[in-house]
């Protein structure tokens, strides 16, 4: 009867282990995210990839950009300037 509670109970904690791999973002405590291996890899060095979020309006990546006088978001952008987004889970029909 013990060894069926604990290959059960082991069971559900690797299973609700395995849960969390599945997306490519997690959010940390303060609402910030950690990029995707593929995301960092393209992304210009000068931005702070510490603080970033997902912009849920465009889909597109920011980061927090602390300047002289105030602190704002900014697009985050690939070397090559330009804005790095996701893919849009809505497919476009020909039609």
């Amino acid at each position: 009867m013990k060894v069926q509670f604990w290959l059960l109970g082991g069971a559900t904690v690797l299973l609700a282990a395995c849960g969390g791999l599945q997306g490519t973002t997690y959010d940390t405590a303060d609402g910030f995210i950690e990029l995707p291996e593929g995301v960092l890899s393209v992304a210009a060095p000068y931005q702070d990839l510490q603080a970033v979020r997902l912009d849920q309006e465009n889909r597109c990546f920011v980061y927090r950009h602390v300047g002289p006088v105030e602190t704002t978001y900014l697009p985050l952008r690939s070397v090559d300037g330009r804005p790095i987004c996701t893919r849009s889970s809505k497919t476009s029909k020909a039609g």
